[in-house]
């Protein structure tokens, strides 16, 4: 079950693009975005890490990071990154841990057959460490644009 508002963002330690790592708990007393999308360099995944990129200034202008989270490798974000020239933190979830734990990971269907995989969803985490809000099945158009609206208001 994906995490409602008021829930504490469940902690994270992923490696990411450029050889890095992120964790949720270094974030702790600033808001931060934490994103999960299905696949690198798919239209609907690229759409939204370019948003996200576009609006990176006023990220960075608020003090927000935004962290994007898939289940794959880190080399396949590097690529993903250079590619699209993306401005943001991708992190790798092979294993699915932070997927699971953030209740992403779902049972999914398409042209009638069920397979798990990643529910895009969204999640602005309060200073806190709790969820301020949430995005479940988020639809790209004006996504990012909402999310920093968000971040502004909270």
């Amino acid at each position: 079950m994906a995490l409602a508002v008021g829930d504490v963002a469940p902690n994270f330690d992923l490696p990411t693009d450029g050889g890095g790592r992120v964790k949720l708990s270094d974030h702790l007393g600033k808001k931060v975005v934490v994103y999960f999308y299905p696949k690198d360099d798919t239209s609907g995944c690229t759409k939204e890490a370019q948003a996200f990129t576009d609006l990176a200034g006023d990220f960075a202008a608020l003090g927000v990071p935004v962290i994007g989270i898939s289940p794959d490798a880190v080399k396949s974000h590097d690529k993903f990154k250079a590619k699209y020239g993306l401005d943001l933190i991708l992190a790798s979830d092979e294993d699915k841990t932070a997927l699971e734990a953030w209740g992403v990971w779902v049972e999914k269907s398409m042209y009638g057959r069920s397979y798990m995989g990643v529910e895009r969803s969204t999640f602005l985490v309060g200073a806190d460490g709790k969820i301020a809000k949430a995005w479940p099945k988020v639809k790209v158009p004006g996504h990012a644009e909402e999310v920093l609206a968000a971040a502004k208001a909270h």
